[in-house]
């Protein structure tokens, strides 16, 4: 069987083939599945190795198509580049680099979400796009409105348009926003109309419903947990999900010394930027159902400060997420324990 390494980009992407009798073939194409087609169409199957980027998995898919053994791989994974040098870099490096760690084996397969998790993964990206988009233009309007000496009452951002309109504004003011105003009200449709999107999703998937009963976890989070993790049983346990996400403290120990450092960051940061938004909700909450994680959480508040409670408040929410989904059992606050013990980990969690 041939072995290929494929260095993707999004116009042209670098080949490097070695074929049945041992030579080697380097070629560079254009990212599209017509060349693909072209130059790997009529070849016998072949193994591919290609690193996870945002092309990866419409590449792996056509590939697969035209007959080949494809493996996506996790490009954080090392010894997969221990034969590039550091001081060259090239396309045509990168591409050999992959073929050798494909003929190898020293590479890790990247997990590959399935297509219906993809696209509610994507319906979630444009809604936060909308989202921010919105957030902006309120601000810039608000701001020209303090700028003339006005102030608009506290409200939410779909309503932020009606209360600044109803202010006593100067003609050249009403004639500055009124662009704003203008794309306001489609950004508000399209909200909602994502946000129907959502509530259909958390009312048709049993797994998103299961979530949602945790506090603080709403439809949006709930389907972002569900679309990013996507199986829960490739993970072994609650902390390697946790460190999945990124929320769990950097190391850098050496001999007797073992220093934790800030969270990791690694991972899907929407994913992990709305954990901590649940962690904050949590600590502000006076829900009885939350009143444990509450609790936990204000004791490391008030040795550590709040930013690291909502953080490790996340850390601990991905936990019970991951407990839940892998049970099949809605929440149950009785279950939280009022004490745990807190460990360095907390330490350094922004």
């Amino acid at each position: 069987m041939e072995i290929i390494g494929l260095d993707l980009h999004k116009r042209e992407s670098q080949l490097c083939m070695k074929l049945a009798d041992g030579s080697i073939m380097d070629r560079r194409i254009s990212t599209s599945r017509e060349r693909f087609s072209a130059i790997l169409g009529q070849r016998q199957p072949a193994r591919i190795l290609l690193e996870a980027t945002t092309e990866s998995e419409w590449v792996a898919q056509h590939l697969e198509a035209l007959g080949h053994e494809v493996i996506v791989a996790d490009p954080n994974y090392a010894p997969m580049y221990a034969n590039r040098t550091r001081r060259t870099k090239t396309d045509k490096r990168d591409a050999r680099t992959l073929m050798e760690a494909c003929e190898t084996g020293a590479y890790r397969p990247a997990y590959r979400v399935s297509d219906d998790r993809r696209h509610i993964r994507g319906e979630l990206a444009v809604r936060d796009t909308l989202v921010r988009t919105r957030s902006r233009y309120v601000s810039v309007a608000r701001a020209l409105v303090r700028r003339d000496g006005l102030r608009a009452p506290g409200s939410d951002a779909e309503h932020a348009a009606e209360r600044i309109a109803a202010l006593p504004l100067s003609a050249q003011l009403t004639h500055e926003l009124a662009p704003l105003f203008t794309v306001l009200g489609p950004l508000n449709e399209q909200i909602a109309a994502a946000d129907r999107r959502i509530a259909r999703l958390q009312k048709d998937d049993p797994i998103v419903a299961l979530l949602a009963t945790a506090p603080a976890i709403g439809g949006v989070t709930a389907s972002a947990f569900v679309s990013t993790i996507d199986d829960i049983t490739r993970f072994r346990s609650a902390h390697q999900l946790e460190a999945y996400l990124g929320i769990v403290p950097g190391e850098r120990s050496s001999g007797e010394k073992r220093r934790l450092g800030r969270i990791t960051k690694a991972g899907n940061s929407r994913m992990r930027w709305l954990l901590v938004e649940a962690g904050w909700r949590l600590l502000r909450s006076t829900s009885p159902g939350a009143a444990g994680l509450r609790a936990w959480a204000l004791r490391i508040a008030g040795r550590r400060g709040r930013r690291v409670a909502a953080v490790a408040l996340a850390r601990r929410l991905a936990g019970i997420l991951y407990a839940m989904w892998r049970d099949g059992l809605a929440y149950d606050a009785c279950k939280i324990r009022e004490q745990r013990p807190t460990t360095e980990v907390t330490r350094h969690a922004s």
